[in-house]
């Protein structure tokens, strides 16, 4: 006779076991924000109007930043670092010593 666990048995078991940690999961709700879609005819149209004028927003910032990037080098920065040069006060000229 065949001691210990069959492989159907043991089969079995390792599927019990993940049917109980699925049981588990389910019973605990999940983190974060819940988002519930509206039922009413006027807020459903306005949902829509909401997520098409943000998709719209965002294409446009998009677009923008797109062709700043590619009139120059690759640095949305680089307006501020050109006024940062012509903030600083040039220096005076050194005057050579007479001797």
């Amino acid at each position: 006779m065949v001691q210990g666990y069959t492989k159907g048995l043991a089969k079995g078991k390792n599927s019990a076991s993940g049917a109980r940690h699925a049981q588990k999961a389910a019973a605990a709700p999940k983190k974060g924000k819940r988002y519930v879609a509206p039922k009413k005819t006027a807020l459903v149209k306005q949902a829509a109007m909401h997520k098409d004028l943000s998709a719209k927003i965002n294409k446009s910032i998009e677009q923008q930043l797109a062709s700043a990037a590619s009139s120059g080098k690759l640095t949305i920065m680089k307006n501020v670092a050109m006024e940062g040069t012509s903030a600083e006060k040039p220096k005076a000229p050194v005057k050579p010593k007479k001797s």
